[in-house]
């Protein structure tokens, strides 16, 4: 029978001869083959139609499953919805911290152990992401802009204290937490009014309005006091222009504001220690440990008795608000900043910034283990608000074929940082000392300071006869010997590293993201209404009014910048004026840096 022969030979060889050629006729003649119209369809022509759908079928099938993988994807990148009852933030902000300070550090760190190569650092552990940095005004941010698209989740331009690029306050998440009956606190290594802290809980349109930060940060400003917990530097914004060591334009008395909005104070390593852990801390608490800007950690272990350490402070402040809200139905949000990343950028100081991130390093460690051990539900959010100097290892000084080294052993020789020794030399300066006097002066901070041997004569005669230049100089001697490469004194557009405790429930971060997304998930896992938050502050901020220090009445969040100064909108992204020029390295010009 046909059916029982093989597919091949269902066609003898001459049906198949004839029609080839039949076909081939009208495809070069335009007519129709005249094949007989009651000819009966194969076995053959029916299963080739059958494979034609199925194909057809499996393709859409395919598509179909491709759309939900997709969706399945996508979906990957949405945090599971936060945790129903009770739960804990912390956000850690490593300002200036590049993927680069993390290169340079762990190498120093593995040779100052004697460490495999292998070896990481705790940070290291729960990289899940990067962030996007540019503000609303620069292709490059600065911390004031970076940290509002973390307490707004919105861009804003380059010197704005959560608020927008139109001049309005936006809500804070730390603002809203509080609303919301969470706790609050921050803790950072630089001046408490600095830009990064002062974005949670103030509101002026420039950052340089430090004294009007450190008033709202008090309570002095529409909502109130809203921060439970400060602790780091700036001690002189908050005391009167009358007072020694006072940084103020006017005799106001912050602290004493401080105390009759409740606050405890404290501004000494003793009582810090009082605080025993935290277990001692009484609410509301404003600790001030420095006029400015607590040490660089290179300078400060060698101070333990004047300054506590970032994560000393990390961990007092965690302990007290977790018993604090031990019997509340919410948790607390805590920001902590290693805010001396971002200086010792600026100041290309290789030796002051693998100390500062080390320190940054071991202050996540304690939040880790505070998170493992402690029994309410929480996580650990970090990253940077940008990059600062854009550094690199190992660079070509000379246009030959460059040997790919770098040295971390010029790193461990140092003991003190670029900025210590510099502020050393101006004061025995200030003394006016004879020319010899000067050098050896110098040649002794390069050898103990920076465990230099190898200095010129030159190096040191530039410090010595020009102490103004004498922190760059410092830091380009030992960046040098380092083979540390640096391309600014400013920051860079550099994406940043994004980590967390809990991968799963910061799904949302993984990947690469705009900094605003942070800000995002700051609020959504707290679940808290900024909105809310946004909305009273433009209510108020119609009604209230201050004096500056000439005594001409402004709004509540300052003066507003010169129609020069503003950088809203797109005013400065990717609009070349034709300034190539470097920059000198005298310490009493601009650097550019902004911080």
């Amino acid at each position: 029978m046909a059916g029982d022969r093989p597919l091949l030979a269902s066609r003898n060889s001459s049906e198949i001869s004839n029609d080839r050629v039949a076909e081939e006729d009208a495809l070069l003649t335009g007519r129709p083959t005249k094949r007989s119209s009651n000819m009966k369809r194969s076995w053959a022509f029916w299963r080739e139609i059958g494979v034609f759908v199925w194909a057809i079928v499996a393709t859409a099938a395919v598509i179909v499953l491709a759309v939900f993988y997709q969706k399945a994807q996508d979906s990957k990148h949405t945090s599971p919805k936060p945790p129903s009852g009770k739960r804990n933030l912390i956000f850690m902000v490593s300002d200036g911290m590049g993927p680069t300070s993390l290169s340079l550090t762990r190498s120093f760190m593995q040779f100052q152990n004697g460490a495999p190569w292998s070896e990481q650092l705790v940070i290291d552990q729960h990289l899940i992401g990067q962030s996007r940095t540019r503000s609303s005004s620069s292709l490059i941010t600065d911390s004031a802009a970076g940290a509002t698209a973390f307490s707004c989740a919105q861009k804003s331009y380059n010197g704005a204290i959560s608020v927008t690029p139109d001049h309005e306050p936006c809500g804070t998440v730390l603002e809203a937490a509080k609303k919301a009956g969470y706790m609050t606190g921050l803790v950072v290594t630089t001046r408490i009014t600095d830009a990064t802290p002062a974005c949670f809980a103030s509101h002026v349109h420039q950052r340089g309005e430090e004294d009007r930060i450190a008033e709202q940060m008090v309570g002095d400003y529409p909502l109130g006091r809203v921060v439970d917990l400060m602790f780091g530097g700036g001690r002189c914004h908050f005391l009167p222009n009358s007072a020694e060591h006072s940084c103020r334009g006017d005799n106001k008395d912050v602290v004493e504001l401080a105390k009759n909005n409740s606050f405890n104070y404290i501004d000494n390593r003793k009582a810090f220690d009082d605080l025993k852990g935290g277990s001692a801390l009484e609410f509301p608490m404003l600790g001030l440990f420095a006029e400015t800007d607590i040490p660089y950690e290179i300078d400060r272990r060698n101070e333990t008795d004047k300054y506590p350490a970032l994560h000393e402070m990390a961990e007092v402040a965690l302990k007290a608000l977790s018993e604090a809200t031990r019997d509340s139905d919410k948790g607390f949000f805590l920001m902590v900043e290693g805010s001396r990343i971002d200086h010792a950028g600026h100041h290309n100081d290789p030796a002051a910034q693998v100390h500062e991130v080390l320190a940054y390093d071991k202050a996540m460690t304690s939040v880790l283990d505070f998170l493992k051990n402690d029994p309410t539900e929480g996580i650990m959010v970090s990253t940077s608000d940008h990059e600062t100097g854009g550094l690199a290892t190992a660079p070509q000084l000379h246009v030959t074929y460059p040997e790919y080294v770098w040295f971390p052993g010029a790193l461990t020789n140092a003991t003190h940082s670029a900025e210590r020794l510099a502020a050393e030399y101006m004061n025995y300066f200030s003394s006016n000392p004879s020319d010899a006097a000067k050098k050896t002066f110098v040649q002794n901070a390069i050898e103990t300071g920076l465990g230099i041997t190898d200095y010129s004569d030159d190096e040191v005669s530039n410090i010595a006869n020009d102490p103004a230049s004498a922190l760059y100089r410092y830091a380009d001697m030992i960046s040098r010997r380092s083979q540390s490469g640096w391309s600014t004194h400013g920051h860079s557009a550099a994406d940043v590293n994004i980590y967390s405790s809990d991968p799963e429930a910061a799904l949302s971060l993984v990947g690469n993201h705009e900094n605003t997304e942070v800000g995002e998930f700051l609020r959504n896992y707290l679940e808290v209404d900024v909105k809310a938050v946004t909305r009273e502050l433009k209510k108020k901020d119609k009604e209230l009014k201050m004096l500056d220090v000439t005594g001409k009445e402004v709004g509540w969040m300052g003066k507003l910048p010169e129609e020069g100064e503003r950088l809203d909108g797109q005013t400065h992204i990717a609009s070349y004026g034709g300034d190539f020029k470097k920059r000198g390295v005298v310490h009493g010009e601009d650097c550019g840096c902004g911080h």
